[in-house]
C-alpha cells in the first residue's frame, strides 16, 4: 500500500483530506427522472483537499445509492496527496491513473476513474484558489507547453499526438485576449433540460417550455425512451409551445437497442429532433456508428457516460457522433478532459458538454470557456446544458443570463458548497436525511 509522504513544512503540501457522502432528495418532485433512471437522488461523493491555507473542492457525481462506494474509492486515493507538494498536476493526475494495482478495477473506467476525476478537479480547485484565478482563466493563460503536460498520450498517438495538439493550441493563440473579452461581456451559449423530465405532466412540460423561450434559452431538451406515444405526444406539445425550426433535442439515455433506435427516432422526425443523445449504449462504439447512418441527417450525441478519452476517440473515428458531451467528473477530471477537447478540435466536432446533476453545472463551464478561448477558438455550434437544480448549495453557482452562462471570475473551479449544505444533506445523519 502506498503510505503518505513525511508532511512538508511549506504551505505547498496537502495537509488534509476529508471526504463527506452528500445526497439530495431529488426524486420526491421527480427532477431529473428518464427513462433508465426513474427516481434519482442527485448526490455528491464530495472531497476536500487542504493545505493549510486553502481547501480545494471536488466530487464525483452519482444518483443516490452506491454514492457510499464512490465515496470509498476516494478515500483510496488520500495516500497520493496527503503529505506532498502536488504543483505538478500531469504528473500526479498520470501517477493515480496508471497505478499498477487499482487499474485492474478498470483500467480508466468506473467507480475508480470518477474517484480520480474527483480528486484531479480538487487539486485544479486548489491551485486556482492560490493562484487567485478561475480554473478556465488558469488554463487558458497557460503555454501550449504547458498544456500539453497535463495529458496523457498513451492510446491516442494513432490520432493525436503531441505535435498535434501543440499545432491545434498554436492555431488557438492569436486572439486569446479578445476571446476572453468577449467571454466575460457576452457568456458563453446554453440549453436547458428542465423542461423535459419524464416525470413531469403535461401541463408541467408546457409551462417549462414556455418559461425557457422567455429566458432566451437558444436550445431545449427533452428525455425520451420510455413510451413511444407519450414521447410524441409530448414532442408535439414542445414543438407547439417553441415553434417551427427551434431546436429541440432528444435524450433517450441509452434506453434502446440499436433497430429500436432507429425505428423510435423516425417516428418522432416529424417533429424535427435537433439531435438524439445516447441512443444505445454508452460502449456500443459500432452501434452509435450504425444509428447515425441510419437516422441521417438527424445528429447523434453522447458523451456523459463515456468512460475516457480512448472511446471518445473510436466514437470521433467511426464517424459515430456529430456532437461531443464530454462529462466534468466521469473521465479522471480536467487534465482528461483537456485531451478530449483536443481530439474533438483535431476532428472539428462540436463540444456541447452534459452538465446538470448536482454541480455538474458549475464544473463543466470552466471547460467549455477554456475550449473557446485556447483550443477551437469558436462557440459555433455549441451549447452548454444547464438545468435549474441545487445551485444554491455552492458558493459560486452559475449564473444565466438570457440563455448564456456568465464566465465566472471567482478563483477556483466553482466546486465548493456551503458548509451547512454539507452538514444538512451528509448521508445518512444530516439533519434532511433524519427528517425524511
Amino acid at each position: 500500500m502506498i503510505q503518505p509522504a513525511p508532511l512538508l513544512p511549506s504551505t505547498r503540501a496537502v495537509q488534509s483530506f476529508q471526504t463527506y457522502d452528500i445526497r439530495f432528495p431529488t426524486s420526491l418532485e421527480l427532477d431529473g427522472s428518464d427513462a433508465m433512471n426513474p427516481d434519482p437522488d442527485y448526490s455528491a461523493a464530495y472531497v476536500v483537499i487542504g493545505d493549510g491555507e486553502h481547501e480545494g473542492h471536488g466530487f464525483a457525481f452519482t444518483i443516490g445509492r452506491g454514492n457510499d462506494i464512490q465515496t470509498a474509492a476516494i478515500d483510496v486515493l488520500e495516500p497520493y496527496v496527503l503529505g506532498r507538494d502536488v504543483s505538478d498536476l500531469g504528473a500526479i493526475y498520470r501517477e493515480m491513473a496508471h497505478d499498477s494495482q487499482l487499474r485492474w478495477l478498470g483500467p480508466e473506467k468506473g467507480v475508480m476513474h470518477m474517484a480520480i476525476s474527483a480528486v484531479v478537479n480538487a487539486l485544479w480547485d486548489l491551485r486556482a484558489k492560490r493562484e487567485g484565478k478561475p480554473v478556465w482563466r488558469l488554463l487558458a493563460e497557460m503555454s501550449p507547453e504547458e498544456i500539453v503536460d497535463l495529458i496523457d498520450f498513451r492510446y491516442l498517438t494513432d490520432e493525436l499526438t503531441r505535435e498535434e495538439a501543440l499545432a491545434i493550441l498554436r492555431r488557438a493563440e492569436p486572439g486569446r485576449e479578445e476571446r476572453i473579452a468577449y467571454l466575460l461581456e457576452h457568456g458563453y451559449p446554453a440549453y436547458t433540460t428542465s423542461p423535459g423530465w419524464l416525470g413531469y405532466d403535461d401541463e408541467k412540460l408546457r409551462r417549462l417550455c414556455e418559461q425557457a423561450i422567455r429566458d432566451g434559452f437558444p436550445q431545449i431538451k427533452l428525455k425520451v425512451g420510455a413510451n413511444l406515444a407519450d414521447d410524441i405526444r409530448r414532442m408535439r406539445i414542445a414543438r407547439e409551445v417553441c415553434g417551427d425550426g427551434f431546436p429541440i433535442a432528444i435524450d433517450a439515455n441509452q434506453r434502446w437497442d440499436t433497430g429500436t433506435a432507429v425505428q423510435w427516432v423516425d417516428a418522432l422526425a416529424p417533429y424535427q429532433p435537433w439531435w438524439v443523445e445516447e441512443p444505445t449504449s454508452p460502449d456500443d462504439v459500432l452501434g452509435h456508428a450504425t444509428i447515425a447512418r441510419a437516422i441521417a441527417p438527424i445528429p447523434v450525441a453522447t458523451g456523459e457516460h463515456v468512460q475516457n478519452r480512448v472511446v471518445f476517440k473510436q466514437l470521433l473515428q467511426a464517424r459515430a457522433i456529430s456532437y461531443l458531451q464530454l462529462d466534468a467528473a466521469r473521465v479522471a477530471g480536467v487534465n482528461e478532459n483537456i485531451a478530449i477537447l483536443l481530439l474533438a478540435a483535431k476532428f472539428g466536432i462540436p463540444v456541447c458538454p452534459h452538465a446538470g446533476g448536482v454541480g455538474l453545472c458549475e464544473l463543466v463551464q470552466h471547460l467549455s470557456f477554456f475550449d473557446y478561448v485556447a483550443v477551437s477558438g469558436t462557440m459555433q455550434g455549441r451549447v452548454i446544458e444547464y438545468v435549474d437544480h441545487l445551485h444554491e448549495h455552492f458558493v459560486d453557482p452559475v449564473v444565466i443570463q438570457n440563455g448564456a452562462y456568465r464566465a465566472s471570475t471567482m478563483p477556483g473551479f466553482s466546486a465548493t458548497m456551503h458548509p451547512e449544505s454539507i452538514t444538512a444533506y451528509s448521508y445518512p445523519d444530516g439533519p434532511a436525511w433524519r427528517s425524511a
